[in-house]
This record gives structure tokens, C-alpha cells and sequence, in this order.
């Protein structure tokens, strides 16, 4: 296994992980499946790959891998107007999730590499006294991770970029079950997912909570923050589904083979905390029926028994999905799944053009799915949920979502695809909905003020996507959608210097005790990182400035990729984990 510095002349050398083999001796069947998965890179792999998985271009720029750092002292550094010290509500730590290979591409091949496909690493900055004390970068010890560090290169399947013609789909399909049998991984009881999409704070008893670091093709992985301010990893995590499941289902014999704890294999990396009863709502998207399973977990962290969803007649990549006081709302989109494809030479994941979108609603406490409806929504392929709350005492539900305009780029675009922000009012009697876009530019990852996780709220920030990605910060009012012809709601907007990438921003409040504080009282935190100089910053934007201006950064000990979802956790929540 060798460094970047041969994968292609635009990966420049500061983006250069030196990435060494495992030293240990490996089995000799271990030693021959390597050498059956390099012939299939070299020989049966297509030439040239397409963009989306040739690493000269999914590892490169922005995308190019980091390597893990320790504890480090981080600089803050003085911003235009001169900035000051670090806000006293960021005491905590802001951690962001994303995919960052721990190899790259050996001497003589290309192997393929999506973006998706990257080993999950937790970025994070910790902050205390109004400075900022320690940054790190740690992967998400993973199954994957670890029987992939331990053979010294990759060899788990991936579902985007594995299966390029029959050839190399038949090959790696037969190499992979020989490694199963062989002993080399377990995913049916190990799991074969990266972690590498969000960070989640979720309730765990007695007070306390769980940190997850979370993909949708596995179970969560715990991970607790030390007080030197690393990051280690606890393990799978499955909510004591067995214990939950066993107590739930005495007096149901019928329910005991459809809630088998070996079949809770994965689950959503958005699931949903009522604030008001300490519940997580989640969901997990299956390849067989039933396709859609809902799952509640308790305030103590046991999972509840399933509600399967037979409504949904195939199996659909649902990536979120929204929660208000009484329900839970499904959008049913083009992107499905079809292990079969692989016969083909396919990717078992695709866009089925025909299909016609569909958006489901049913109750949040529902048994079955004998009262859910599903309704046409033509064009509506939702990739996230930013809030959803309830009006008219429940007759109404408005959801704000970022929609994909060309689906198919959410796969092949090297960047980010065409996303943007919608709000959809549910008329829950007639069982319609009504569409309205809430800007023309392009955008995704919003977030809002948590405090109004499911209940109406104004503002609305947005990552604005540029040609090679992230380039700048809006902020919406959802109330001029009530003004007619009114067709963009941007009244905010910060963009990043030329050659400056950001991520998604997360909205802390000034003031998190006060209830009577305004919505915007309190300040934008992301990564940005600068490709002239390959410098990476921790900044913080005044969320009530006309201008998102910066009022504060802080210089990284290391440059940081582009990455997913993140997550500001308070002092004292720390202190539950």
C-alpha cells in the first residue's frame, strides 16, 4: 500500500497520507484472496474508471485523505475586524463525521473508490474557557476497519463502486464469500458499514446518554470523548435489542420471528430524539420484506419491538425522514435497491426513472401499517429532513427537506448534486401535499435551532453548493413564504474565500437556558478549509448578522477533508456520556 503521491499529479503532496502495510504475517488464504483481488483491479476492473470512483478524482482536492492525529494544541487566529475569544456557550466539543479511507491506492492498479465508501473519521475541537484547547482526528474503529487494517488492505465490498460488469461483480461477489468462510471478517454478526455519516447524542438511562457515530448499512458505533480530549471507539452498539425484544414479545408468538435480533442489522444515521418523553424514533431500510421496518427506542436505550412497514412494495434507499408530535413521514424515492443487479454488473443501488415518488404518513406510536397512506409526489426524491412540526392541531403537517433535482448525481457527482430546499405542507384529512421551493440556489445541509426540533420555526441555514463544493452559508425566513410570488427566502449569506470549502453548519445558542431568546441568538460553527494553502479553521459565524460574519476562528493543527454530518455537544452533556 502506497501514499497518494502516484494516484495522479493534481493531488498535491500536503493531502499525502503515508498509509503503511500491516506488518503482521498474514494466513496463507489470506495471503492468496489479496492476490485474487489484485488480479480483479488490474485485469477485470474497467479502464478507465468512471469519475465518481476513480481515486485520481474521488481522492483528490478537497476529498484527498487524512491521517489520524492525537490530541493537539490548536492557534486561534485573528479574523477580519479583529475577532475575539471563542463565545462561552461553545464550551464542549464540536465533532463532525465523514469518510476518509485508511488506504489508498496500491503500486501498479487503481482500485475503485466512492467518496461513500470511505472508513468513518471523527474530526473534532474541544473548548473550554472560551479557548480552544485540543483538535483530533480519529477513525471510527469499525469491524470493517479492523479486519481491513489487519490484512493490510481494503477488501470489504462496496455497494458503489465493487461491481463494474459481470466479470468483476461475479469475481468479487465469490472472493467475498470465500473471506467469509475463510474467517476473515463476519458481517452478518460484525457488520460490514464504514460509520462514517453523523455523529448522535442519544438518551441512555439513569440521566445519562450515548455518542454514536452512525451509517445506514450497520448498527451504530458508541464512542466516548476522554478528558484529554481523544476519541475512542466502544463498540457496535444495538440498543439491548435482545433483552427488549424478548420482554416485548411473551405474549406475541407471532411477532418472536419477524423481531429475531440477528435480522436488527443496521439502522438509520438520522434517527429522531422527542425531546418531551426522552424517546428515539429510527427506521432501517431493508433488502427483502418487509423493505421499511420503524423502531422506537426508550428513554433508557432499549429498543422497542418493530413495526414493519408492508405498504412499501420495494426496497428504497430512504436516507431520513421526519418526526412531529403524532407522526412519522416516509418519502418512498427513485433510488432503490437490487441485489440482483449485481448478476448484471450492476451496482446493487440505482435510480429507477420511472418510478414515481411517494410520500407515507403514519402514526408515531402505530402498531402496524394498517393506517398509513401514501400519496403521489412527483419529482420529490428527499435526501433530508431539516424539521417538520404539526399546525392546525395536527391536521396539518409542513416539513422542510432538501430535495434532489437530479438524482442520479447523488452517486456520480465528484462534488455535491443539484439539492434544494422545499417546504411541503400535508393536508392529513385529504391526504395531499402541497410543494414550495424556498430558494433557487442550490443547497444542502440545513439545520436550525434544536430547540425547535419539531415544532415551528423561522430560520432556516443552508450550505450553499458551489462547482467543487461547499462555498458558503445561507440563512432562510420561512416566513416570506407566505408572501405571494415570493420565490427565494435567503435574507442571509456568507461566502468563503476563493479556494475555501466548508461543511454543514450547526447552530448553537447564546443563550440555551433562556426561553424567551430570540431563534438566531447564537452563533454557526464548521470546518473550512483552504486549498490554497491546505490550511483547515474551526469558525464561528454570528448567526444574526446580515452577513453570517466570522466572529472567531481557530487555525487546526492539520488539514481536514470535506466531510458529512457534525454535532456540538455541551460541557455538561459530555459529562453524561
Amino acid at each position: 500500500v502506497r501514499s497518494l503521491n502516484n494516484i495522479g499529479a493534481n493531488v498535491k503532496r500536503r493531502h499525502q497520507p503515508v498509509i503503511r502495510a500491516n506488518i503482521f504475517k498474514k494466513p496463507l488464504d489470506s495471503t492468496i484472496l489479496n492476490k485474487l483481488d489484485d488480479f480483479i483491479c488490474t485485469f477485470l476492473d474497467p479502464s478507465p474508471l468512471r469519475p465518481s470512483i476513480d481515486p485520481e478524482h474521488s481522492m483528490s482536492g478537497y476529498f484527498a485523505p487524512a491521517e489520524e492525529l492525537p490530541p493537539t494544541a490548536c492557534t486561534e487566529v485573528a479574523v477580519e475586524g479583529g475577532g475575539g475569544p471563542l463565545p462561552s456557550c461553545l464550551d464542549g466539543a464540536y465533532i463532525r463525521n465523514g469518510p476518509n479511507p485508511q488506504f489508498v491506492v496500491a503500486e501498479g492498479r487503481r482500485r475503485p473508490y466512492h467518496l461513500f465508501d470511505g472508513d468513518g473519521m471523527l474530526h473534532m475541537i474541544r473548548i473550554s474557557g472560551g479557548k480552544a484547547t485540543t483538535f483530533c482526528s480519529r477513525f471510527v474503529k469499525t469491524h470493517k476497519h479492523t479486519v481491513e487494517r489487519e490484512n493490510g488492505s481494503p477488501f470489504v465490498p462496496s455497494t458503489f463502486s465493487s461491481f463494474n460488469g459481470i466479470a468483476t461483480s461475479l469475481s468479487r461477489c465469490m472472493l467475498t464469500a470465500a473471506r467469509v468462510l475463510t474467517g476473515q471478517f463476519d458481517p452478518l454478526n460484525k457488520g460490514l458499514g464504514a460509520a462514517n455519516t453523523s455523529v448522535s447524542l442519544l438518551p441512555g438511562g439513569g440521566g445519562g446518554a450515548n455518542l454514536f457515530a452512525l451509517s445506514e448499512c450497520d448498527l451504530p458505533y458508541e464512542i466516548k470523548v476522554t478528558e484529554e480530549g481523544d476519541i475512542v471507539t466502544l463498540g457496535r452498539h444495538d440498543f439491548r435489542s435482545s433483552i427488549s425484544i424478548s420482554s416485548n414479545n411473551n405474549n406475541n408468538n407471532n411477532n418472536k420471528k419477524n423481531n429475531n435480533p440477528l435480522l436488527f442489522l443496521n439502522m438509520t444515521a438520522h434517527p429522531k430524539v422527542d425531546e418531551k418523553t426522552g424517546e428515539t424514533f429510527a427506521y432501517r431500510c431493508n433488502i427483502t420484506r418487509p423493505f421499511l421496518t420503524m423502531f422506537r427506542i426508550d428513554p433508557d436505550g432499549r429498543k422497542q419491538k418493530d413495526v414493519h412497514v408492508h405498504s412499501l412494495k420495494e426496497s428504497t434507499i430512504i436516507h431520513d425522514f421526519s418526526v412531529t408530535e403524532n407522526f412519522c413521514v416516509f418519502v418512498d424515492t427513485q433510488i432503490v435497491m437490487n441485489p440482483l443487479s449485481v448478476l448484471r454488473g450492476r451496482p446493487p443501488v440505482g435510480v429507477d426513472r420511472a418510478k414515481v415518488p411517494r410520500l407515507g404518513v403514519i402514526g408515531k406510536y402505530a402498531e402496524d401499517d394498517s393506517r398509513m397512506w401514501w400519496t403521489e409526489a412527483p419529482g420529490l426524491n428527499m435526501f433530508h429532513s431539516v424539521n417538520a412540526w404539526e399546525e392546525d392541531g395536527g391536521a396539518t403537517i409542513v416539513m422542510v427537506v432538501t430535495n434532489a433535482l437530479q438524482v442520479e448525481e447523488l452517486f456520480e457527482s465528484i462534488g455535491l448534486a443539484q439539492l434544494r430546499l422545499e417546504k411541503i405542507t400535508i393536508d392529513v384529512k385529504a391526504q395531499t401535499l402541497q410543494r414550495q421551493p424556498l430558494s433557487t440556489k442550490l443547497l444542502e445541509f440545513g439545520v436550525i435551532n434544536l430547540a425547535y426540533a419539531a415544532k415551528k420555526n423561522r430560520y432556516v441555514y443552508a450550505a450553499m453548493i458551489g462547482q467543487k463544493g461547499i462555498d458558503g452559508i445561507v440563512k432562510l425566513d420561512l416566513s416570506l413564504t407566505h408572501k405571494d410570488g415570493h420565490v427565494d427566502c435567503v435574507v442571509a449569506s456568507h461566502l468563503y474565500r476563493p479556494g475555501c470549502c466548508g461543511g454543514e453548519p450547526f447552530f448553537v445558542p447564546k443563550e440555551p437556558n433562556n426561553p424567551s431568546a430570540d431563534e438566531d441568538d447564537g452563533y454557526l460553527v464548521t470546518f473550512v478549509t483552504d486549498e490554497n494553502n491546505g490550511e483547515s479553521k474551526f469558525v464561528v459565524m454570528d448567526a444574526k448578522s446580515v452577513t453570517l460574519d466570522i466572529i472567531a476562528a481557530v487555525k487546526l493543527p492539520c488539514r481536514i477533508p470535506s466531510g458529512f454530518h457534525g454535532l456540538f455537544i455541551t460541557e455538561a452533556e459530555l459529562n453524561k456520556v
